[in-house]
């Protein structure tokens, strides 16, 4: 008898923490390298937020909670709700979780039954996939080409579509292209999916705040208030608020999912942290001024970036309208030879020889659904960022 689980057969390890990790191993080594695979702002952790945690600790609010989040913390997040989305919920409708994996996990293993199927545009973020396996459902990535911004059509949406459809996963702004749907875009899909009361909507919304060039944002139940009764609405402070070590994530919808999801928080982790819960009550209800500056700081390092990498040869990249990546495809590589040699074959061998040539560590398409293509985070320093780009230059220059 194996003594390890059979369902981690069913799953990967994550390409996007695996690019990370041999980035730090390489800098311990001693190498230059720039890590640009994690999906974290470079921006500090606003101080009226590390404050407010530090008072908690003080006040002695350092006991467990309830299992899915203090009273607090679901009233700032149905105000938020309120206040940007125009979605009202009740508390009995809010759930929190240790950042909004665990939220999208939750989720899937409430409603997940052997051969449930999960819609998932590609390229999609890597953990989607692996959740819905490891909860027992089948994956059904419908690929979303450069050609339409990398976006879901309602056409390819009906197509996918089965019996045994039980939900469609959509992120906007997008881990990992960026792109971000407009509210026509959107209308067009929840239209289709109107007409299949068997399919829900888990909508990531992490991003939400992250977005350029007056990009509106809007979410599908505040697109489509029919869809309300069959939406999670997912969110979380890691990426806008710069609080991605805080583990906070949380999510509106019905009050009978909401309520299995805490049944299975309840038997996993049981309630977030208390520190950090407070400390995102103070950022849902503080200030919000650190985020459009942030933002300004993120779109000169997107136009920088998307302006080096399109002078490199072989390499296209799009102009995203949101979150803090980039996805150019490395097609006009492919076939190329290496200076070590290896003749680039994948966008595996392209991330895999870049790093080893020039100490610039990025993630491959594949592992995000679409290739051949490579994701680059740019939330990290402007300088860095620069240097990255001269050595990807520098590496597509010495291809052969």
């Amino acid at each position: 008898m194996p003594f390890l689980s059979a369902a981690l057969d069913r799953v990967k390890p994550s390409a996007t923490i695996a690019v990370t990790d041999k980035a730090r191993q390489l800098k311990a080594a001693g190498r230059n390298v720039i890590g640009l695979g994690a999906g974290e702002p470079d921006f500090d952790t606003p101080a009226n937020i590390k404050l407010a945690a530090i008072h908690a600790i003080e006040a002695g609010k350092t006991k467990y909670t309830a299992v899915d989040g203090i009273p607090e913390l679901k009233e700032a997040i149905i105000a938020k709700f309120q206040r940007e989305n125009g979605l009202t919920y009740k508390p009995n409708q809010i759930t929190v979780g240790t950042g909004g994996k665990q939220v999208l996990y939750n989720a899937l293993m409430a409603t997940l039954n052997p051969g449930d199927e999960v819609i998932i545009p590609a390229p999609y973020w890597v953990s989607y996939p692996e959740m819905v396996a490891l909860a027992g459902g089948v994956s059904v990535p419908v690929v979303c080409t450069a050609e339409f911004g990398f976006k879901l059509q309602p056409a390819a949406l009906e197509a996918a579509i089965t019996p045994k459809t039980k939900w469609i996963i959509l992120c906007s702004p997008s881990n990992p292209t960026g792109s971000a749907y407009k509210r026509a875009e959107l209308k067009a899909l929840t239209d289709v999916l109107l007409k299949h009361p068997h399919v829900w909507v888990m909508t990531d919304d992490m991003y939400e705040h992250l977005v350029y060039d007056d990009f509106e944002f809007t979410t599908p139940a505040q697109v489509e208030p029919k869809l309300f009764d069959r939406t999670l609405t997912v969110n979380g402070v890691s990426k806008a608020y710069c609080m991605t070590g805080w583990r906070i994530g949380y999510a509106g919808g019905p009050q009978q999912l909401i309520s299995a999801m805490a049944t299975i928080q309840s038997q996993s982790t049981s309630n977030p942290s208390s520190i950090s819960q407070w400390a995102a009550v103070e950022a849902l209800t503080g200030p919000q001024e650190f985020i459009p500056a942030n933002n300004k700081v993120f779109k000169e390092r997107r136009d920088l970036v998307v302006a080096m990498l399109n002078q490199a040869n072989g390499i296209d990249c799009p102009r995203p309208e949101g979150a803090f990546y980039v996805y150019p495809s490395c097609a006009g590589t492919m076939g190329k030879t290496a200076p070590s040699g290896k003749k680039l074959a994948t966008d595996e061998d392209f991330v895999t020889e870049l790093l080893e040539t020039e100490g610039v560590a990025v993630v491959q398409g594949s592992a995000f659904g679409l290739g051949p293509a490579f994701r680059i985070s740019y939330a990290t320093k402007t300088s860095d960022l620069e240097e990255a780009c001269k050595r990807i230059q520098r590496f597509c220059g010495n291809l052969r």
